[in-house]
Protein backbone atom coordinates (compact mmCIF):
# COMPACT_ATOMS: atom_id res chain seq x y z
CA UNK A 1 0.00 0.00 0.00
CA UNK A 2 1.24 3.49 -0.87
CA UNK A 3 1.69 6.04 1.94
CA UNK A 4 1.16 9.79 1.47
CA UNK A 5 1.56 12.59 4.02
CA UNK A 6 -0.30 15.92 3.91
CA UNK A 7 2.08 18.63 5.09
CA UNK A 8 1.64 22.39 5.44
CA UNK A 9 1.68 25.38 7.71
CA UNK A 10 -1.16 25.83 10.20
CA UNK A 11 -4.47 27.01 8.75
CA UNK A 12 -3.64 26.23 5.13
CA UNK A 13 -6.57 23.82 4.80
CA UNK A 14 -4.82 20.45 5.21
CA UNK A 15 -7.66 18.92 7.20
CA UNK A 16 -10.23 20.25 4.75
CA UNK A 17 -8.29 18.65 1.90
CA UNK A 18 -7.94 15.44 3.92
CA UNK A 19 -11.71 15.29 4.41
CA UNK A 20 -12.30 16.00 0.71
CA UNK A 21 -9.93 13.25 -0.39
CA UNK A 22 -10.93 10.59 2.12
CA UNK A 23 -14.49 11.45 3.12
CA UNK A 24 -13.15 11.62 6.67
CA UNK A 25 -14.32 13.84 9.48
CA UNK A 26 -11.10 15.36 10.77
CA UNK A 27 -12.19 18.45 12.66
CA UNK A 28 -11.94 21.63 10.60
CA UNK A 29 -12.01 25.19 11.93
CA UNK A 30 -10.71 28.56 10.84
CA UNK A 31 -7.89 28.99 13.31
CA UNK A 32 -4.25 27.86 13.28
CA UNK A 33 -2.87 24.80 15.03
CA UNK A 34 -5.98 22.66 15.22
CA UNK A 35 -4.49 19.32 14.14
CA UNK A 36 -2.28 18.13 17.01
CA UNK A 37 -1.88 14.44 16.23
CA UNK A 38 -1.96 12.22 13.19
CA UNK A 39 -5.18 11.37 11.41
CA UNK A 40 -5.12 8.78 8.64
CA UNK A 41 -7.49 7.15 6.19
CA UNK A 42 -7.30 4.80 3.22
CA UNK A 43 -8.61 5.61 -0.25
CA UNK A 44 -8.57 3.97 -3.63
CA UNK A 45 -6.58 6.15 -6.01
CA UNK A 46 -6.62 4.77 -9.54
CA UNK A 47 -5.84 1.09 -9.16
CA UNK A 48 -3.92 1.43 -5.89
CA UNK A 49 -4.91 1.61 -2.25
CA UNK A 50 -3.34 4.68 -0.63
CA UNK A 51 -3.06 5.57 3.05
CA UNK A 52 -3.14 9.32 3.60
CA UNK A 53 -1.84 10.95 6.80
CA UNK A 54 -2.89 14.43 7.95
CA UNK A 55 0.06 15.87 9.86
CA UNK A 56 0.03 18.75 12.35
CA UNK A 57 0.90 22.13 10.91
CA UNK A 58 4.58 23.01 10.73
CA UNK A 59 6.25 26.31 9.86
CA UNK A 60 9.56 24.67 8.96
CA UNK A 61 11.51 21.47 9.55
CA UNK A 62 13.52 22.83 12.47
CA UNK A 63 10.74 24.15 14.74
CA UNK A 64 10.69 23.14 18.40
CA UNK A 65 6.98 22.96 19.25
CA UNK A 66 5.76 19.48 20.17
CA UNK A 67 3.17 19.39 17.41
CA UNK A 68 5.90 20.30 14.89
CA UNK A 69 8.12 17.58 16.32
CA UNK A 70 5.32 15.05 15.76
CA UNK A 71 5.34 15.92 12.05
CA UNK A 72 9.14 16.03 11.87
CA UNK A 73 9.53 12.60 13.49
CA UNK A 74 6.91 11.16 11.17
CA UNK A 75 8.68 12.53 8.08
CA UNK A 76 12.00 11.23 9.36
CA UNK A 77 10.84 7.73 10.30
CA UNK A 78 7.88 6.86 8.07
CA UNK A 79 8.49 5.24 4.70
CA UNK A 80 6.51 7.57 2.47
CA UNK A 81 5.82 7.29 -1.23
CA UNK A 82 4.86 10.95 -1.64
CA UNK A 83 4.31 14.20 0.22
CA UNK A 84 1.45 16.55 -0.62
CA UNK A 85 2.40 20.05 0.50
CA UNK A 86 -0.58 22.34 1.03
CA UNK A 87 0.22 26.05 0.70
CA UNK A 88 -2.03 29.09 0.99
CA UNK A 89 -2.07 30.66 -2.45
CA UNK A 90 -2.52 34.11 -0.90
CA UNK A 91 0.57 33.80 1.34
CA UNK A 92 3.23 32.28 -0.89
CA UNK A 93 5.68 35.03 -0.03
CA UNK A 94 6.23 33.36 3.37
CA UNK A 95 5.36 29.73 2.62
CA UNK A 96 7.61 28.78 -0.29
CA UNK A 97 10.51 28.25 2.12
CA UNK A 98 8.81 25.13 3.44
CA UNK A 99 8.50 23.86 -0.14
CA UNK A 100 12.25 24.36 -0.62
CA UNK A 101 12.98 22.44 2.59
CA UNK A 102 10.77 19.53 1.58
CA UNK A 103 12.24 19.53 -1.93
CA UNK A 104 15.63 18.94 -0.33
CA UNK A 105 14.32 15.79 1.38
CA UNK A 106 14.27 13.94 -1.93
CA UNK A 107 10.75 12.53 -1.65
CA UNK A 108 8.23 12.77 -4.51
CA UNK A 109 6.42 16.05 -3.86
CA UNK A 110 3.09 17.46 -5.02
CA UNK A 111 2.31 21.06 -4.15
CA UNK A 112 -1.34 22.05 -3.82
CA UNK A 113 -1.90 25.81 -3.79
CA UNK A 114 -5.08 26.00 -1.74
CA UNK A 115 -7.62 28.82 -1.46
CA UNK A 116 -7.44 29.71 -5.13
CA UNK A 117 -10.87 31.36 -4.75
CA UNK A 118 -9.45 33.83 -2.23
CA UNK A 119 -6.38 34.42 -4.38
CA UNK A 120 -8.64 35.21 -7.33
CA UNK A 121 -10.64 37.73 -5.28
CA UNK A 122 -7.38 39.38 -4.21
CA UNK A 123 -6.24 39.54 -7.87
CA UNK A 124 -3.26 37.29 -7.09
CA UNK A 125 -2.08 35.18 -10.03
CA UNK A 126 0.38 32.29 -9.88
CA UNK A 127 2.39 30.92 -12.81
CA UNK A 128 2.06 27.25 -11.83
CA UNK A 129 4.17 26.06 -14.77
CA UNK A 130 7.09 28.29 -13.81
CA UNK A 131 6.70 27.42 -10.13
CA UNK A 132 6.73 23.72 -11.04
CA UNK A 133 9.96 24.18 -13.03
CA UNK A 134 11.63 26.08 -10.19
CA UNK A 135 10.63 23.56 -7.50
CA UNK A 136 11.02 20.46 -9.64
CA UNK A 137 7.61 19.03 -8.78
CA UNK A 138 3.99 19.29 -9.98
CA UNK A 139 2.01 22.30 -8.74
CA UNK A 140 -1.80 22.40 -8.73
CA UNK A 141 -4.15 25.24 -7.84
CA UNK A 142 -7.08 23.99 -5.74
CA UNK A 143 -9.86 25.10 -3.41
CA UNK A 144 -10.30 22.33 -0.82
CA UNK A 145 -13.31 24.18 0.56
CA UNK A 146 -15.17 24.29 -2.77
CA UNK A 147 -13.65 21.18 -4.34
CA UNK A 148 -12.08 23.04 -7.27
CA UNK A 149 -8.99 21.44 -8.80
CA UNK A 150 -9.25 18.25 -6.75
CA UNK A 151 -9.71 15.84 -9.71
CA UNK A 152 -6.57 17.28 -11.30
CA UNK A 153 -4.71 17.03 -7.95
CA UNK A 154 -5.70 13.35 -7.64
CA UNK A 155 -4.45 12.69 -11.14
CA UNK A 156 -1.13 14.40 -10.35
CA UNK A 157 -0.80 12.39 -7.14
CA UNK A 158 -1.59 9.13 -8.93
CA UNK A 159 1.15 9.85 -11.46
CA UNK A 160 3.56 10.75 -8.68
CA UNK A 161 2.94 7.46 -6.91
CA UNK A 162 4.07 5.51 -9.95
CA UNK A 163 7.61 6.79 -9.34
CA UNK A 164 10.09 4.91 -7.20
CA UNK A 165 9.90 6.14 -3.60
CA UNK A 166 13.02 7.79 -2.28
CA UNK A 167 14.16 7.96 1.32
CA UNK A 168 13.45 11.13 3.25
CA UNK A 169 16.38 12.63 5.10
CA UNK A 170 15.66 15.54 7.38
CA UNK A 171 19.33 16.36 7.61
CA UNK A 172 19.36 17.79 4.09
CA UNK A 173 17.95 21.25 4.69
CA UNK A 174 19.40 24.32 2.93
CA UNK A 175 20.99 27.07 4.97
CA UNK A 176 18.42 29.61 6.11
CA UNK A 177 20.01 32.58 4.33
CA UNK A 178 20.24 30.72 1.00
CA UNK A 179 16.77 29.26 1.35
CA UNK A 180 15.00 32.56 2.05
CA UNK A 181 16.87 34.31 -0.74
CA UNK A 182 15.74 31.55 -3.09
CA UNK A 183 12.17 31.88 -1.78
CA UNK A 184 12.15 35.59 -2.60
CA UNK A 185 13.54 35.00 -6.08
CA UNK A 186 10.97 32.32 -6.96
CA UNK A 187 8.09 34.32 -5.51
CA UNK A 188 9.04 37.39 -7.52
CA UNK A 189 9.22 35.36 -10.71
CA UNK A 190 6.10 33.20 -10.34
CA UNK A 191 3.57 35.23 -8.34
CA UNK A 192 1.93 38.52 -9.23
CA UNK A 193 0.18 40.42 -6.47
CA UNK A 194 -1.28 43.91 -6.80
CA UNK A 195 1.02 46.40 -5.06
CA UNK A 196 -1.86 47.95 -3.11
CA UNK A 197 -4.82 45.95 -1.91
CA UNK A 198 -7.94 47.92 -1.07
CA UNK A 199 -9.65 47.67 2.33
CA UNK A 200 -11.50 44.38 2.09
CA UNK A 201 -14.40 43.01 4.09
CA UNK A 202 -12.09 41.39 6.65
CA UNK A 203 -10.44 44.69 7.52
CA UNK A 204 -13.77 46.47 7.79
CA UNK A 205 -15.30 43.83 10.05
CA UNK A 206 -12.18 43.72 12.23
CA UNK A 207 -12.63 47.40 13.04
CA UNK A 208 -15.56 46.32 15.20
CA UNK A 209 -14.59 42.77 16.17
CA UNK A 210 -11.13 43.79 17.43
CA UNK A 211 -12.22 47.12 18.89
CA UNK A 212 -10.70 47.52 22.39
CA UNK A 213 -14.09 48.41 23.91
CA UNK A 214 -16.64 46.80 21.61
CA UNK A 215 -14.84 43.50 21.00
CA UNK A 216 -15.60 41.74 24.30
CA UNK A 217 -19.29 42.78 24.55
CA UNK A 218 -19.71 41.69 20.93
CA UNK A 219 -18.24 38.29 21.72
CA UNK A 220 -20.63 37.84 24.66
CA UNK A 221 -23.55 38.90 22.46
CA UNK A 222 -22.56 36.37 19.79
CA UNK A 223 -22.41 33.55 22.34
CA UNK A 224 -25.77 34.60 23.86
CA UNK A 225 -27.31 34.56 20.39
CA UNK A 226 -25.95 31.06 19.88
CA UNK A 227 -27.63 29.86 23.08
CA UNK A 228 -30.89 31.59 22.22
CA UNK A 229 -31.00 29.88 18.83
CA UNK A 230 -30.12 26.53 20.40
CA UNK A 231 -33.10 26.77 22.74
CA UNK A 232 -35.49 28.28 20.20
CA UNK A 233 -34.86 25.69 17.49
CA UNK A 234 -33.65 22.72 19.52
CA UNK A 235 -36.37 22.49 22.17
CA UNK A 236 -39.18 21.60 19.71
CA UNK A 237 -36.90 18.98 18.15
CA UNK A 238 -36.13 17.59 21.58
CA UNK A 239 -39.84 17.44 22.49
CA UNK A 240 -40.64 15.62 19.24
CA UNK A 241 -37.94 13.04 19.87
CA UNK A 242 -39.14 12.53 23.44
CA UNK A 243 -42.71 11.96 22.20
CA UNK A 244 -41.45 9.36 19.74
CA UNK A 245 -39.47 7.49 22.38
CA UNK A 246 -42.40 7.59 24.81
CA UNK A 247 -44.65 6.14 22.11
CA UNK A 248 -42.11 3.39 21.49
CA UNK A 249 -42.03 2.57 25.19
CA UNK A 250 -45.80 2.42 25.62
CA UNK A 251 -46.71 0.61 22.41
CA UNK A 252 -43.82 -1.81 22.04
CA UNK A 253 -41.48 -2.13 25.00
CA UNK A 254 -44.00 -2.37 27.83
CA UNK A 255 -46.07 -5.11 26.12
CA UNK A 256 -42.93 -7.05 25.23
CA UNK A 257 -41.61 -7.05 28.80
CA UNK A 258 -44.91 -7.54 30.57
CA UNK A 259 -44.38 -11.27 31.06
CA UNK A 260 -40.81 -10.95 32.38
CA UNK A 261 -39.90 -11.24 36.09
CA UNK A 262 -40.09 -7.90 37.93
CA UNK A 263 -36.30 -7.71 38.22
CA UNK A 264 -35.71 -7.89 34.46
CA UNK A 265 -38.65 -5.65 33.62
CA UNK A 266 -37.41 -3.02 36.07
CA UNK A 267 -33.89 -3.26 34.71
CA UNK A 268 -35.00 -2.93 31.08
CA UNK A 269 -37.72 -0.28 31.53
CA UNK A 270 -36.79 1.78 34.60
CA UNK A 271 -33.08 1.29 34.28
CA UNK A 272 -31.91 0.91 30.72
CA UNK A 273 -34.66 2.49 28.60
CA UNK A 274 -35.58 5.41 30.86
CA UNK A 275 -31.97 6.27 31.59
CA UNK A 276 -30.75 6.13 28.01
CA UNK A 277 -33.89 7.85 26.67
CA UNK A 278 -33.33 10.88 28.87
CA UNK A 279 -29.84 11.23 27.42
CA UNK A 280 -30.81 10.52 23.81
CA UNK A 281 -33.34 13.35 23.73
CA UNK A 282 -30.38 15.73 23.81
CA UNK A 283 -28.95 14.51 20.51
CA UNK A 284 -30.86 17.21 18.52
CA UNK A 285 -29.61 19.93 20.86
CA UNK A 286 -26.03 18.67 20.63
CA UNK A 287 -26.27 18.56 16.83
CA UNK A 288 -27.72 22.06 16.61
CA UNK A 289 -25.33 23.62 19.11
CA UNK A 290 -22.24 22.40 17.30
CA UNK A 291 -23.63 23.31 13.89
CA UNK A 292 -23.98 26.88 15.16
CA UNK A 293 -20.57 26.71 16.83
CA UNK A 294 -19.08 25.53 13.53
CA UNK A 295 -20.34 28.68 11.83
CA UNK A 296 -18.44 30.78 14.37
CA UNK A 297 -15.31 28.65 14.16
CA UNK A 298 -15.13 28.30 10.38
CA UNK A 299 -15.77 32.00 9.85
CA UNK A 300 -12.48 32.91 11.54
CA UNK A 301 -14.14 34.69 14.45
CA UNK A 302 -12.60 32.55 17.20
CA UNK A 303 -9.10 33.41 16.00
CA UNK A 304 -10.06 37.06 16.55
CA UNK A 305 -11.35 36.21 20.01
CA UNK A 306 -7.97 34.69 20.84
CA UNK A 307 -6.13 37.74 19.51
CA UNK A 308 -8.46 40.08 21.38
CA UNK A 309 -8.05 38.15 24.63
CA UNK A 310 -4.25 37.93 24.43
CA UNK A 311 -3.73 41.19 26.34
CA UNK A 312 -5.96 40.00 29.18
CA UNK A 313 -4.58 36.45 29.17
CA UNK A 314 -0.96 37.62 29.26
CA UNK A 315 -1.60 39.32 32.59
CA UNK A 316 -2.66 35.95 33.93
CA UNK A 317 0.36 34.02 32.73
CA UNK A 318 -1.34 32.68 29.60
CA UNK A 319 -1.68 33.97 26.05
CA UNK A 320 -4.17 33.91 23.21
CA UNK A 321 -3.40 30.27 22.48
CA UNK A 322 -4.62 29.42 25.96
CA UNK A 323 -7.90 31.13 25.15
CA UNK A 324 -8.17 29.12 21.92
CA UNK A 325 -7.66 25.93 23.94
CA UNK A 326 -10.42 27.01 26.35
CA UNK A 327 -12.70 27.55 23.36
CA UNK A 328 -11.79 24.12 22.01
CA UNK A 329 -12.64 22.74 25.45
CA UNK A 330 -16.25 23.81 24.89
CA UNK A 331 -16.47 20.81 22.58
CA UNK A 332 -14.39 18.36 24.61
CA UNK A 333 -11.58 18.88 27.11
CA UNK A 334 -9.53 15.98 25.71
CA UNK A 335 -8.54 17.48 22.29
CA UNK A 336 -8.08 20.86 23.97
CA UNK A 337 -5.50 19.37 26.36
CA UNK A 338 -3.81 17.63 23.45
CA UNK A 339 -3.89 20.93 21.57
CA UNK A 340 -1.54 22.51 24.12
CA UNK A 341 1.28 20.92 22.11
CA UNK A 342 1.29 24.08 20.00
CA UNK A 343 2.67 25.89 23.08
CA UNK A 344 6.42 25.47 23.03
CA UNK A 345 7.20 26.41 26.65
CA UNK A 346 6.57 23.45 29.00
CA UNK A 347 5.52 25.56 31.97
CA UNK A 348 3.06 27.53 29.85
CA UNK A 349 1.63 24.21 28.63
CA UNK A 350 1.14 22.98 32.20
CA UNK A 351 -0.60 26.19 33.25
CA UNK A 352 -2.91 25.99 30.23
CA UNK A 353 -3.67 22.33 30.97
CA UNK A 354 -4.56 23.29 34.54
CA UNK A 355 -7.25 25.66 33.26
CA UNK A 356 -8.79 23.62 30.43
CA UNK A 357 -10.88 21.21 32.59
CA UNK A 358 -12.96 24.21 33.68
CA UNK A 359 -14.20 24.70 30.11
CA UNK A 360 -17.89 23.91 29.80
CA UNK A 361 -17.68 20.84 27.57
CA UNK A 362 -20.51 19.30 25.55
CA UNK A 363 -21.10 16.62 28.21
CA UNK A 364 -21.75 19.25 30.89
CA UNK A 365 -23.79 21.19 28.35
CA UNK A 366 -26.42 18.44 28.30
CA UNK A 367 -26.87 18.68 32.07
CA UNK A 368 -27.13 22.45 32.04
CA UNK A 369 -29.50 22.55 29.09
CA UNK A 370 -31.81 20.15 30.89
CA UNK A 371 -31.71 21.79 34.33
CA UNK A 372 -31.91 25.37 33.08
CA UNK A 373 -34.88 24.47 30.88
CA UNK A 374 -36.59 22.55 33.69
CA UNK A 375 -36.09 25.03 36.54
CA UNK A 376 -35.92 28.42 34.85
CA UNK A 377 -38.28 30.27 32.55
CA UNK A 378 -37.65 30.24 28.77
CA UNK A 379 -36.60 33.89 29.01
CA UNK A 380 -34.06 33.22 31.78
CA UNK A 381 -32.67 29.85 30.66
CA UNK A 382 -30.27 31.25 27.98
CA UNK A 383 -28.92 33.75 30.52
CA UNK A 384 -28.35 30.95 33.03
CA UNK A 385 -26.42 29.03 30.39
CA UNK A 386 -24.42 32.09 29.34
CA UNK A 387 -23.55 32.80 32.99
CA UNK A 388 -22.12 29.29 33.34
CA UNK A 389 -19.96 29.79 30.26
CA UNK A 390 -18.69 33.11 31.59
CA UNK A 391 -18.06 31.61 35.04
CA UNK A 392 -16.12 28.73 33.47
CA UNK A 393 -13.82 31.23 31.75
CA UNK A 394 -13.46 33.33 34.91
CA UNK A 395 -12.59 30.25 36.98
CA UNK A 396 -9.98 29.25 34.41
CA UNK A 397 -8.52 32.75 34.40
CA UNK A 398 -8.54 32.92 38.21
CA UNK A 399 -6.69 29.61 38.37
CA UNK A 400 -4.08 30.95 35.95
CA UNK A 401 -3.60 34.09 38.07
CA UNK A 402 -3.15 32.08 41.27
CA UNK A 403 -0.54 29.74 39.85
CA UNK A 404 1.21 31.87 37.23
CA UNK A 405 4.22 32.44 39.51
CA UNK A 406 4.80 28.67 39.59
CA UNK A 407 4.55 28.32 35.80
CA UNK A 408 6.36 31.39 34.47
CA UNK A 409 6.84 31.65 30.73
CA UNK A 410 8.32 34.33 28.49
CA UNK A 411 7.39 32.77 25.19
CA UNK A 412 5.99 35.42 22.78
CA UNK A 413 2.56 34.94 21.27
CA UNK A 414 2.16 35.03 17.49
CA UNK A 415 -1.11 34.24 15.73
CA UNK A 416 -1.92 34.80 12.09
CA UNK A 417 -5.49 36.02 11.66
CA UNK A 418 -7.18 34.21 8.77
CA UNK A 419 -9.58 36.10 6.52
CA UNK A 420 -13.28 35.74 7.21
CA UNK A 421 -14.81 32.90 5.28
CA UNK A 422 -18.37 31.81 4.65
CA UNK A 423 -18.71 28.30 6.12
CA UNK A 424 -19.93 25.60 3.79
CA UNK A 425 -23.14 23.79 4.66
CA UNK A 426 -21.31 20.47 4.25
CA UNK A 427 -18.72 21.48 6.84
CA UNK A 428 -21.40 22.65 9.26
CA UNK A 429 -23.31 19.40 8.80
CA UNK A 430 -20.19 17.27 9.30
CA UNK A 431 -19.29 19.10 12.52
CA UNK A 432 -22.79 18.80 13.97
CA UNK A 433 -23.25 15.20 12.88
CA UNK A 434 -19.75 14.26 14.07
CA UNK A 435 -20.45 15.53 17.58
CA UNK A 436 -23.92 13.94 17.63
CA UNK A 437 -22.53 10.65 16.32
CA UNK A 438 -19.83 10.57 18.99
CA UNK A 439 -22.49 11.34 21.58
CA UNK A 440 -24.70 8.49 20.31
CA UNK A 441 -21.74 6.12 20.23
CA UNK A 442 -21.02 6.97 23.85
CA UNK A 443 -24.70 6.50 24.67
CA UNK A 444 -24.51 2.97 23.29
CA UNK A 445 -21.56 2.04 25.52
CA UNK A 446 -20.58 4.10 28.54
CA UNK A 447 -24.01 5.54 29.25
CA UNK A 448 -25.70 2.12 28.99
CA UNK A 449 -23.21 0.65 31.45
CA UNK A 450 -23.59 3.66 33.75
CA UNK A 451 -27.38 3.63 33.97
CA UNK A 452 -27.46 -0.13 34.53
CA UNK A 453 -24.99 0.21 37.41
CA UNK A 454 -27.03 3.06 38.88
CA UNK A 455 -30.20 0.93 38.73
CA UNK A 456 -28.45 -1.97 40.44
CA UNK A 457 -27.08 0.28 43.17
CA UNK A 458 -30.48 1.87 43.83
CA UNK A 459 -32.29 -1.50 43.98
CA UNK A 460 -29.90 -3.74 45.91
CA UNK A 461 -30.11 -5.20 48.47
CA UNK A 462 -33.54 -3.48 48.30
CA UNK A 463 -34.83 -0.04 47.28
CA UNK A 464 -35.33 1.05 50.92
CA UNK A 465 -31.79 0.16 52.02
CA UNK A 466 -29.81 0.26 48.80
CA UNK A 467 -26.09 0.61 48.26
CA UNK A 468 -26.75 3.95 46.60
CA UNK A 469 -28.46 5.21 49.76
CA UNK A 470 -25.48 4.09 51.84
CA UNK A 471 -23.09 5.98 49.57
CA UNK A 472 -25.25 9.13 49.59
CA UNK A 473 -25.49 9.03 53.40
CA UNK A 474 -21.71 8.83 53.57
CA UNK A 475 -21.29 11.99 51.47
CA UNK A 476 -24.22 13.91 52.97
CA UNK A 477 -22.18 15.87 55.58
CA UNK A 478 -19.96 17.18 52.77
CA UNK A 479 -22.58 17.86 50.11
CA UNK A 480 -25.58 19.09 52.10
CA UNK A 481 -23.90 22.47 52.91
CA UNK A 482 -23.86 23.19 49.15
CA UNK A 483 -27.48 22.11 48.56
CA UNK A 484 -26.77 18.74 46.92
CA UNK A 485 -29.12 16.02 48.16
CA UNK A 486 -28.79 12.23 48.01
CA UNK A 487 -30.34 11.97 44.54
CA UNK A 488 -27.85 14.37 43.02
CA UNK A 489 -24.85 12.96 44.92
CA UNK A 490 -25.16 9.51 43.29
CA UNK A 491 -25.39 11.12 39.85
CA UNK A 492 -22.22 13.12 40.57
CA UNK A 493 -20.28 10.00 41.49
CA UNK A 494 -21.08 8.40 38.16
CA UNK A 495 -20.35 11.69 36.43
CA UNK A 496 -16.70 11.09 37.28
CA UNK A 497 -16.67 8.26 34.69
CA UNK A 498 -18.46 10.35 32.05
CA UNK A 499 -20.56 13.47 32.53
CA UNK A 500 -23.04 12.13 29.98
CA UNK A 501 -24.13 9.54 32.57
CA UNK A 502 -25.43 12.18 35.02
CA UNK A 503 -28.84 12.72 33.38
CA UNK A 504 -29.34 9.01 32.82
CA UNK A 505 -28.49 8.39 36.47
CA UNK A 506 -31.02 11.02 37.61
CA UNK A 507 -33.68 9.36 35.47
CA UNK A 508 -32.98 5.93 36.98
CA UNK A 509 -32.82 7.20 40.56
CA UNK A 510 -36.07 9.17 40.35
CA UNK A 511 -37.90 6.69 38.15
CA UNK A 512 -38.85 9.41 35.67
CA UNK A 513 -37.67 10.38 32.19
CA UNK A 514 -37.80 13.43 29.95
CA UNK A 515 -40.52 15.91 30.88
CA UNK A 516 -41.54 13.82 33.89
CA UNK A 517 -37.97 14.02 35.20
CA UNK A 518 -37.95 17.79 34.68
CA UNK A 519 -41.21 18.10 36.63
CA UNK A 520 -39.88 15.89 39.42
CA UNK A 521 -36.71 17.94 39.79
CA UNK A 522 -38.70 21.18 39.72
CA UNK A 523 -40.65 19.90 42.76
CA UNK A 524 -37.58 18.77 44.70
CA UNK A 525 -35.06 21.46 43.72
CA UNK A 526 -35.36 25.21 43.92
CA UNK A 527 -33.33 27.43 41.55
CA UNK A 528 -30.66 28.14 44.18
CA UNK A 529 -29.96 24.45 44.84
CA UNK A 530 -30.08 23.72 41.12
CA UNK A 531 -27.59 26.47 40.29
CA UNK A 532 -25.30 25.33 43.11
CA UNK A 533 -25.40 21.82 41.66
CA UNK A 534 -24.56 23.19 38.21
CA UNK A 535 -21.63 25.19 39.61
CA UNK A 536 -20.29 22.07 41.31
CA UNK A 537 -20.74 19.98 38.15
CA UNK A 538 -19.00 22.68 36.11
CA UNK A 539 -15.94 22.74 38.36
CA UNK A 540 -15.42 19.39 40.06
CA UNK A 541 -13.12 16.68 38.75
CA UNK A 542 -13.26 16.02 34.99
CA UNK A 543 -14.12 12.65 33.49
CA UNK A 544 -11.68 9.75 33.25
CA UNK A 545 -10.70 10.40 29.63
CA UNK A 546 -9.65 13.98 30.45
CA UNK A 547 -7.56 12.78 33.38
CA UNK A 548 -5.85 10.22 31.15
CA UNK A 549 -5.12 12.89 28.52
CA UNK A 550 -3.68 15.23 31.14
CA UNK A 551 -1.44 12.50 32.55
CA UNK A 552 -0.20 11.65 29.05
CA UNK A 553 0.45 15.26 27.96
CA UNK A 554 1.96 16.53 31.23
CA UNK A 555 3.99 13.34 31.78
CA UNK A 556 3.49 13.95 35.50
CA UNK A 557 1.35 11.97 37.95
CA UNK A 558 1.91 14.64 40.60
CA UNK A 559 0.65 17.44 38.35
CA UNK A 560 -2.42 15.41 37.36
CA UNK A 561 -3.20 14.64 41.01
CA UNK A 562 -2.77 18.30 41.94
CA UNK A 563 -5.19 19.31 39.18
CA UNK A 564 -7.84 16.92 40.53
CA UNK A 565 -7.46 18.07 44.14
CA UNK A 566 -7.56 21.72 43.09
CA UNK A 567 -10.69 21.38 40.94
CA UNK A 568 -12.57 19.36 43.57
CA UNK A 569 -11.73 21.78 46.40
CA UNK A 570 -12.52 24.78 44.24
CA UNK A 571 -15.88 23.29 43.20
CA UNK A 572 -16.96 22.78 46.79
CA UNK A 573 -15.78 26.26 47.85
CA UNK A 574 -17.56 28.09 45.01
CA UNK A 575 -20.80 26.17 45.51
CA UNK A 576 -20.64 26.68 49.28
CA UNK A 577 -20.16 30.45 48.98
CA UNK A 578 -22.97 30.75 46.43
CA UNK A 579 -25.46 28.48 48.22
CA UNK A 580 -24.95 29.83 51.73
CA UNK A 581 -24.93 33.45 50.55
CA UNK A 582 -28.16 32.94 48.60
CA UNK A 583 -29.81 31.34 51.63
CA UNK A 584 -28.69 34.18 53.90
CA UNK A 585 -30.23 36.64 51.44
CA UNK A 586 -33.46 34.57 51.50
CA UNK A 587 -33.36 33.54 47.85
Amino acid sequence: MKRVALVGMPNTGKSTLFNRLTGGTARVANWPGLTVELASSRILLGAEMVQIFDLPGIYDLTGGAEDEQVAQRFLAEAKLDAIVLVLNATQLDRQLALALQLKALGAPLLICLNMQDEARRAAITVDCELLSQELGCPVQLISAKLGHGLPEAKTQLSRLLTQVARDINLAIVPAAVTMYAEEKRIYTAAVHQPPILGADTTAKVDQFVLHPWLGLPLFIAVMLGLFQLTYAIGTPLQDTMEMGLTWLKETALLPLTQGLPSFWQGLIINGLFDGVTTVLTFAPLIFLFFCLMSVIEDSGYFARAAFMMDGIMSRMGLDGRGFVMLMMGFGCNVPAIMGTRVIRDHKARLLTMLTIPFSLCSARLQIFLFLSGALFSPANAPWVLLSLYIISILIAMGTAVLFRSHFKSNEPFALELPPYRLPLVSHIWRRGWGEARDFLRLASTMIVIGVVLVWLLTNFPNPQHSYALMVSNFFEPVLSPIGIDSTLSIALIFGFVAKEVVLGALSVITGHEGTALATQLAHTLDPVAAYSFMLFTLTYIPCVSVIAAMKKESKSTAFTAFSLVWSLGLAWSISFVFYQSARLLNF
